[in-house]
């Protein structure tokens, strides 16, 4: 069974900094392209940011500069760093892991950012 755990989401003020991690389990998780997506009140989901299998990363334009992806292939746990965060930001923020042929999502969790 495939789980991906998210945690860390809450309420923050603007130009504050929140971390995200996602616990992914009954995944081989060194084979999986790890992302976290966000879907905001009325809009589409979006990528936020993603590290491959082996370790190379992309940002979503909005985030470049204030937001870091890591993971850690002995824990099977992926993050997201995010500083300055401005009230754009405020979305439910999703784990997701992908493979050529498999992808699974987290339950997601909020983050606010609100003064």
């Amino acid at each position: 069974q495939v789980q991906l755990v998210e945690s860390g989401g809450g309420l923050v003020q603007p130009g504050g900094s929140l971390r995200l991690s996602c616990a992914a389990s009954g995944i081989i998780f060194s084979n999986y392209h790890m992302g976290w997506y966000r879907q905001a009140p009325g809009k589409q989901r979006e990528l936020v940011a993603l590290i491959t299998s082996l370790g190379g990363t992309n940002y979503a334009d909005s985030v470049k500069g204030r937001f870091t992806i890591s993971r850690d292939d002995a824990k099977n746990i992926v993050d997201l760093q995010m500083n300055s965060l401005k009230p754009e930001d405020t979305a439910v923020y999703y784990c997701n892991a992908k493979t050529t042929w498999r992808e699974y999502w987290g339950q997601g969790t909020q983050i606010t950012v609100s003064s």
